[in-house]
């Protein structure tokens, strides 16, 4: 079964983000990831602050978890703090 990793985000810093996507998107297509949704965020209910959103499709949790947590992408972490305000979320086994 799939599992999604949804991100909600405010962009802190253009430049940062810019150095940011262009480094992560590589590394979740190499752990048999892809987006299948990117872009600006409608609240339908509920609230958040955060202004756009990601939608991250993998095989499964497990393949979600290995991208996380992977060397390449625990090195961007710090470009991702510097450049956005987020939270992921995990959905799916």
């Amino acid at each position: 079964m799939s599992a999604y990793v949804i991100v909600q985000g405010t962009v802190t810093d253009p430049d940062k983000m810019q150095e940011y996507g262009a480094a992560a998107g590589p590394i979740v297509g190499a752990h048999g990831g892809e987006v299948i949704a990117r872009g600006p965020m409608s609240v339908l209910s509920g609230s958040s602050d955060h202004k756009i959103s990601v939608v991250l499709q993998f095989p499964d949790a497990a393949t979600a978890r290995a991208w996380y947590e992977s060397p390449e992408y625990q090195a961007l972490v710090p470009t991702r703090e510097a450049a956005l305000d987020s939270t992921f979320v995990l959905v799916g086994e």
